[in-house]
């Protein structure tokens, strides 16, 4: 089901107003799910396309492969949904595979396993820049296109053909820093509860969270700790836990991760302190309804990461087929979504984040 919200949302920083497309929900793929033997915690989807793009000369139907940073995490599934609809689209064989856990090296057995099954196309978000740019440059050395999605392979982005991030971390960065300061008052201590300590674009955001702090405006906001949760619910339930304790005057979280926004936002619902520790970051919409509607989030951000899929996937068959050529300054049709343009290392930004409250939360099904 495609929506259109014409709501201009604004967040404070100062974006422009955008109008919102609402996330795919739902396709005519067939999946089915598998456990590959060779690889601890794999998980495979199938999904064949029905379009009428049948691929390359001769007929032939693309293998187009997505491995996320583990399993288990539903924002991944969002992506994959944008991908799922680019394969009906276009017509192209889609999986994907990934291991259990987002540990730094725990994605190469499925790079390189991909690669001997002999996929076309590798889209990949990435868990460390350098622990799997080598493996990424071996399998573009073999004529398989790589594209990373949401996280680059910062200092390595030689290793892949294209990169599409959600927005540019430096946005990202400016506006988690602003929705704590207008959830406190511009003052007070915060935490900043993060992923893993390799993960690319979390580390990014992160940078820009503290150069923009050093501004004027902020200078009675004080961020305290930077803690990691493994993009691990119950793990990041402790290191929440261990926050509340180790800082009584706490007066907010920020978790750049679905996965530890939603955790800690169930640690202060849980010990009943929503009104004085705000909890705001990066979520889907989906998992933080609840918590928002019950008061114990106000605010928080995120894009459209089903956008994410379907743009990755329609640049994979564009630079499969010669469609499209990955270059700076190079434009392109990314089906619905329009002309989109490759930038700087060829980076591809999907667009700007969104701001969920009450007023808003219940038009996003994602």
């Amino acid at each position: 089901m495609t929506g259109k919200y014409s709501r201009r949302l604004f967040l404070t920083l100062g974006f422009t107003s955008l109008i919102v497309s609402g996330c795919e929900k739902g396709n005519q793929n067939t999946t089915t799910d598998t456990s590959s033997g060779s690889s601890s915690g794999t998980t495979t989807n199938t999904s064949a396309g029905t379009g009428s793009n049948e691929g390359g000369a001769g007929g032939k139907k693309y293998k187009i492969v997505y491995i996320p940073k583990n399993t288990g995490n539903p924002y991944f599934g969002a992506v994959e949904d944008g991908l799922k609809k680019a394969a009906t689209e276009l017509g192209y064989e889609y999986s994907s595979v990934a291991p259990a856990t987002a540990d730094a090296g725990a994605q190469i057995p499925f790079i390189k396993e991909q690669a001997q099954r002999g996929v076309d196309a590798i889209i990949i978000t990435p868990n460390s820049p350098e622990v799997t740019a080598r493996a990424l440059k071996e399998v573009m050395a073999k004529k398989i296109r790589v594209i990373t999605v949401d996280a680059d392979l910062t200092g390595h982005e030689d290793s892949r053909d294209a990169g599409i991030l959600p927005t540019d971390a430096k946005t990202t960065g400016q506006s988690l820093v602003e929705l704590m300061s207008g959830l406190t008052g511009g003052k007070g201590d915060f935490a900043i509860l993060s992923a893993t300590t390799d993960a690319p674009n979390q580390n990014q955001w992160i940078k820009y969270m503290k150069d923009t702090l050093q501004g004027p405006k902020y200078k009675d906001l004080k961020l305290v700790d930077t803690v990691y949760g493994n993009d691990d619910s119950q793990k990041s339930q402790r290191e929440t836990e261990a926050l509340l304790t180790k800082y009584p005057n706490l007066r907010g979280i920020v978790a750049p991760t679905s996965v530890g926004i939603k955790a800690a936002a169930q640690v202060v619902e849980g010990h009943k302190v929503a009104d004085k520790v705000q909890v705001t970051g990066l979520g889907l919409p989906s998992e933080m309804r609840r918590f928002v509607k019950n008061g114990t989030v106000k605010k928080f951000a995120l894009w459209n990461p089903s956008d994410m899929g379907y743009l990755a996937g329609q640049i994979a068959v564009g630079l499969l087929k010669g469609d499209i050529k990955a270059a700076p300054g190079t434009t392109f049709k990314a089906g619905s979504l329009g002309e989109h343009k490759f930038g700087d290392k060829n980076v591809v930004i999907t667009g700007p984040p969104l701001v969920f409250d009450q007023a808003n939360i219940d038009q996003f099904k994602f």
